[in-house]
């Protein structure tokens, strides 16, 4: 082991200086690289920089096409390591309280350990309690770091890990890959709280989340299971295909429509689609008709331009088709987006008129259910595998299952009397739910005593009613049902019995039912079978009504024999008979596989089964499982803000013929934290590299977010006049005015010539002149806004975070959490990709004589911000500057000049002294700067030395570069 100062190396698996013999990676982890990084390699901005090649636009085989990418990988996972350690002061933490080997400890190879937490960690400033999940790679250190001097100039204790799965809440346990062999630097299995005065504490510091980065590299080295490279194959290079030859393509629109069945037709029709929208629908449906090999196609979706909705209805189509189809997103954001748009089309198509659940077994939608917060998804619910699982453990859990309640119910329609006679004889002592469990489950005792041991030392251990509740909570309903059958209100008379029986069991056979036909696939649960179920939800709804009638006028004094009161209450009737002839069908027809007895065997069940699935274009590596049914279609929604060698991980799935890319290039590509990756191409996406290459984009054309007068200069500058505006945004509805006067018409450039841009601590920029300007026209719109009630959302976009800081701070008071017809949101260009506002105020920020807008100049960038509005679009800058940049705002500041759309902020009163008090308040400040303050800025830049990625260097618009914190966002997208 090296000295404790670089005491991140344990075995050199590939010299990080070379990358050569690239072939050979298929047999080395990416965490076996990362591993091998001392601290200084960490922080060795050049590691890999002389063998950093550009990524190509064309390769000449597989082996050439994955190893490209590779060396970018490295790169980037190195700056994420690099980046999380500059901020470790910041990062979130917890003590460590017990740290042990893992049975599956195995050295040199797999160093695994599993570590417990305290319970409590005291609150730091600024600093979040931590909890480990999946994929984490954090830092072990026996003090927690306050800077980047603390694990560079000591020589503390300080290794990584790699967290292996989540905290198992029963038994406290984090399972962990360390970089090193530990026993040789603390104590193994000994809680940290009960050492001697000189034992040291030991913290567990998060660094940054890999998880999506070691999917990528088993997807790039072979590692997932069964990978069919068939479509890779088809993109290495520009190719021609047959369509010229092709009579289908040849024979035009009205040929592709009469291969579409009619009830996909119907869901174009009632979708109200627009033909651009029509026409990409139809043609991907069509393409597996098709006899030329036109296996990738890609539809271009422009701001505003209904691309959800499209790929919605093409989803629904294919739905309907029966074709297997797996819908990817590159985030968790931008995959409910397009679920919850596909689901309100869906609902209600897949099953009848009569209900509207049946059918959505055959749709899942899966991924990680904090991060999603699935709940703020109206009815997406219904589809997310783990609620679905948790629903059908119930339906096949012997004792309060489907299969019990469905042959108890049968029994009692055909014997009540029995029924009757065994409560009478059989009424016995409650017993607890403790007695009930030991009853039920064998060594119930030993578990919860094993679980005790195991948490008792780093917290308070649940009680034995929620432990159950929490691993057993079957058992928890079983217990529950007992004590509803059991019904130990003595001396029911016949009539009360009937009652209290019949309302009982028909209540739980008709949630287990709507279970079954809402949450099993078609294939299990046909819809002849699905009507039975119907049927019998009827009758049984219409006994339990006859015997609620009956109850009231019948007593058993009344009646002379027991058949009299079942002839009273309909038993004995035509609908009985009935009921028991659809319960013995529908017991006979449904066949629950007998292995679904546990949470992982039914997931995997629903994933098999599906005919279409959701999830993170990352996640769609654990679709890579045995006797999975293949997929047909792979539809990648965003495509165009993927990085290309990310999306190799869907296209590898085995049996799959036509991936449809549904993107824009013309807006943001995805973040590369990276220069030197960001250089060599890797935020380049397959959809941008495939229209390089010629391939020919399907375009929808028609715009309906934008007034005309907002739509103008993209349209023009981005998409060459090829986007029209919809009838809506042209309409006299569409024409809404906030403020008086012409500087707040729908579209105008409000010059800030006196405006004075500085840089902060992190290199980011800001300009308080335009925040004193934006605040004003906040409050501005306030006020109109409490005369009138008139709902109404503004997004404040910037490129700089630093700004987007200033300016929330400045209008925070205009916000009210209570008032949701107000709405003001600031964010970053980045984090308003996909976005829309009412008004959008847009804060340029850069003001200088020479021109130097930096990456400002980046088109795509430009395209997001110019394209958020709808009815009112403020760009607020330095036209002096803007013009002489030489980049596309030049060309935005002399277009609004020619239309008339050009405004000096002095024109308005109020904005003239507001932006007076803000220079006055500038020049103050200058004067009160103490040489203490200039003395720390010089020092926070010699440490940020160490980091350069962190720096927001400026450029001129000959470097399109982005650094991490250009392309900050403060909305938290994970996968």
């Amino acid at each position: 082991m090296k000295e404790k100062a670089e005491s991140f190396v344990v075995v050199e698996v590939i010299d990080p200086q070379g990358l050569a013999r690239m072939e050979n990676l298929k047999h080395v982890n990416l965490l076996d690289i990362v591993f091998s990084w001392t601290l200084m390699d960490v922080f060795n901005q050049d590691l890999f920089k002389q063998k950093m090649k550009k990524i190509p636009r064309t390769f000449d085989s597989i082996q050439d096409y994955m190893n490209s990418f590779i060396p970018a990988l490295i790169e980037e996972t190195h700056s994420d390591m690099s980046s999380s350690l500059a901020g470790v002061s910041q990062a979130p933490f917890a003590e460590i309280s017990t740290l042990q080997k893992s049975k599956d400890f195995n050295h040199p190879h797999d160093m695994l350990y599993e570590i417990t937490l305290k319970s409590t960690t005291d609150d730091v400033k600024g600093v979040g309690k931590y909890e480990p999940e999946t994929g984490d790679v954090i830092a072990f250190t026996n003090t927690r770091p306050r800077r980047i001097d603390n694990l560079i100039m000591t020589r503390e204790y300080c290794h990584i890990a790699y967290v292996r799965r989540s905290l198992d809440i029963f038994s406290g346990q984090i399972p962990i890959l360390t970089s090193m062999f530990l026993e040789n630097d603390i104590e193994i299995g000994v809680e940290f709280g009960e050492r001697t005065s000189k034992a040291q504490k030991l913290y567990a510091v998060y660094l940054f989340n890999m998880i999506t980065n070691v999917r990528i590299w088993k997807a790039l080295t072979w590692k997932l299971e069964g990978a069919d490279t068939n479509i890779l194959m088809k993109v290495l290079k520009a190719h021609s295909t047959d369509r010229e030859n092709c009579q289908i393509c040849l024979s035009g629109e009205n040929c592709s429509r009469s291969l579409v069945s009619p009830v996909a037709q119907a869901i174009i029709r009632a979708n109200d689609l627009n033909k651009s929208q029509r026409d990409a629908v139809l043609s991907s449906i069509t393409t597996n008709t098709c006899h030329h090999d036109d296996s990738v196609k890609l539809i271009w979706g422009p701001p505003g331009t209904g691309k959800t909705k499209t790929v919605a209805s093409l989803l629904v189509s294919l739905l309907k088709l029966k074709t297997k189809t797996l819908a990817c997103a590159p985030t968790n954001t931008a995959v409910l987006e397009v679920a919850a748009r596909f689901h309100g089309l869906v609902k209600g198509s897949v099953g009848t008129p009569n209900c509207e659940t049946y059918g959505l077994g055959d749709i899942v939608l899966f991924g990680n259910s904090s991060r999603m917060k699935i709940e703020n998804y109206k009815g997406l619910e219904e589809v997310f595998l783990d609620k679905r699982v948790d629903h059908l453990l119930r339906c096949f859990t012997p004792g309060i299952g489907w299969k019990y309640y469905l042959e108890s119910t049968i029994k009692f329609l055909k014997e009540p009397e029995e029924a009757y006679v065994l409560y009478k004889n059989g009424v016995v002592d409650e017993m607890s739910l403790e007695e009930f469990a030991k009853r039920s489950i064998k060594n119930i005792d030993t578990a919860y005593d094993s679980y005790k041991k195991r948490v008792s030392k780093n917290c308070d251990p649940m009680t034995l009613e929620k432990f159950l509740e929490e691993r057993y909570a079957c058992i928890v309903e079983q217990y529950q049902a007992y004590k509803d059958e059991k019904m130990l209100s003595a001396g029911m008379t016949m009539e009360q019995f009937i009652e209290h029986r019949l309302s009982f069991l028909g209540g739980k056979l008709k949630i287990l039912m709507r279970t079954l036909y809402t949450h099993m696939p078609t294939s299990f649960i046909p819809l002849n079978v699905f009507k039975s179920m119907l049927r019998a939800m009827s009758l049984l709804k219409s006994l339990e009504v006859s015997t609620n009638q009956n109850v009231s006028e019948h007593t058993l004094s009344d009646c002379e024999d027991v058949q009299s009161v079942l002839c009273g209450h309909g038993l004995l009737g035509f609908e009985r008979a009935e009921c028991l002839v659809i319960l013995n069908i529908l017991s006979q027809s449904i066949s629950l596989p007998e292995s679904l007895n546990n949470k992982y065997a039914i997931s995997q069940f629903c994933l098999k089964n599906a005919c279409l699935v959701f999830c993170t274009v990352s996640n769609s590596s654990k679709l890579y499982i045995k006797e999975m049914t293949p997929f047909s279609f792979l539809v990648i929604d965003e495509a165009a803000q993927l990085k290309e060698c990310e999306s190799a991980i869907p296209l590898q799935l085995p049996g799959l013929s036509r991936v449809i890319l549904i993107g824009d290039e013309k807006q943001l590509p995805a973040m590369v934290k990276s220069k030197i990756s960001d250089k060599a191409g890797f935020g380049r996406s397959l959809f941008e590299r495939l229209v390089l290459l010629g391939y020919k984009r399907h375009m929808l054309n028609v715009q309906y977010r934008m007034r005309p007068s907002i739509s103008m200069f993209p349209s023009k500058e981005f998409y060459n006049q090829q986007l029209s505006d919809a009838p809506v945004v042209r309409g006299r509805s569409y024409r809404k005015r906030f403020l008086d006067g012409k500087m707040y018409a729908s579209y105008s450039f409000i010059n800030i010539s006196r405006g004075e841009e500085q840089s902060n601590h992190d290199y980011s920029m800001i300009n308080k002149i335009e925040v004193a300007v934006i605040s004003q026209i906040i409050g501005s719109l306030k006020k109109e806004f409490v005369k009138t009630r008139k709902k109404i959302s503004i997004g404040i976009i910037s490129p700089y975070k630093a700004q987007v800081y200033e300016i929330q701070q400045k209008v925070k008071n205009y916000i009210s959490v209570s008032d949701s017809l107000f709405s003001v949101s600031v964010r970053s260009v980045d984090g308003f990709q996909g976005g829309e506002e009412d008004i959008i105020i847009l804060s340029t920020v850069r003001s200088n004589r020479s021109g130097k807008v930096g990456f400002l100049c980046n088109k795509q960038r430009a395209n997001v911000a110019l394209t958020r509005a709808k009815h009112c679009l403020w760009i607020l800058g330095n036209a002096a500057t803007l013009i002489h940049s030489r980049s596309v705002w030049r060309k935005l500041v002399l277009d609004a000049m020619e239309r008339d759309c050009f405004h000096n902020a002095e024109e308005d009163k109020e904005l003239g002294e507001v932006i007076e008090d803000a220079i006055l308040d500038l020049e103050l400040l200058d004067e009160s700067v103490s040489l203490f303050q200039k003395l720390s800025l010089a020092e926070n830049s010699e440490m940020l030395q160490i980091s350069p990625g962190h720096r927001n260097q400026d450029r001129d618009c000959s470097d399109s570069a982005k650094t991490d914190t250009e392309v900050y966002s403060l909305q938290s997208i994970d996968n």
